[in-house]
């Protein structure tokens, strides 16, 4: 069963012809890019919303220790399960540093469809 969807794509992109704003229609491929928009927006950010996003960028020169992966996965954990908690469910996060930019591994559940999925994303400065 496919779930009707019509929304903007992010990020903003016209159209092929140029005259419209690109839609997305694919349910899964919108909610990984509403979870690319969390992870990458710092909090503070949006004027209406200051306790909106991650902001994993401010750890990509960060040493990753132990503790410091813990943090930023809880961060990207909190983060994802108070701003799209009605959307998914966050089943693993795996946070790693590699030559100044993080591998950020996250599988989740869309509620919708309930299947499982993966986003694997390469944040840099």
């Amino acid at each position: 069963m496919r779930t009707p969807i019509r929304a903007l794509h992010h990020p903003v992109q016209d159209d092929v012809a140029g005259k419209r704003l690109r839609v997305e229609t694919d349910y899964p491929d919108y909610v990984q890019q509403l979870i690319e928009q969390v992870l990458l927006t710092n909090p503070g950010e949006r004027i209406y919303k200051p306790e909106f996003g991650a902001g994993i960028r401010r750890l990509v020169h960060s040493p990753i220790t132990a503790a410091t992966a813990t943090l930023a996965q809880t961060m990207i954990y909190n983060a994802l399960s108070e701003t799209l908690g009605d959307l998914i469910r966050v089943d693993d996060v795996q946070v790693e540093n590699v030559d100044a930019r993080l591998n950020v591994a996250i599988v989740y559940t869309l509620y919708a469809r309930m299947d499982q999925r993966h986003l694997n994303l390469e944040v840099t400065s």
